[in-house]
């Protein structure tokens, strides 16, 4: 049975810094609209959804709540680990990586079923 993965991200406070009309925040964009695409491609990875919260939450997020939300069911910790790498991997211009304008942390579990030992 896959592994059922909740990866919460965070837009940081260095995202906000950012000039708003800036070809810095839309290179920031690009790398993000990367990161999810790569995530989509990793063998493992059933992307189910996602969830942006920005309507609802303004500015930073250290932790709950999350700026967005991404659903999958992945098949090992492994590829989790490697899907949170992305953000560490995942280039913006020659300067800097994804990491340093947003984080991710990843819940794991299961699909939500009703045991066999409590039927």
């Amino acid at each position: 049975m896959p592994l059922r993965v909740l990866f919460c991200i965070g837009v940081n406070q260095n995202f906000f810094d950012l000039p708003r009309d800036g070809i810095a925040t839309a290179d920031v964009w690009q790398a993000f609209l990367s990161m999810i695409e790569q995530l989509k491609a990793l063998p493992g990875v059933t992307y189910l959804a996602d969830i942006d919260d920005d309507s609802h939450m303004v500015g930073p997020s250290d932790g709950w709540p999350w700026t967005c939300y991404i659903l999958a069911d992945v098949d090992t910790q492994e590829t989790v680990k490697a899907a949170c790498n992305l953000f560490r991997t995942t280039p913006i211009g020659d300067t800097a990586k994804l990491w340093k304008f947003a984080k991710v942390e990843a819940r794991i579990g299961r699909p939500l079923t009703i045991r066999d030992d409590v039927r």
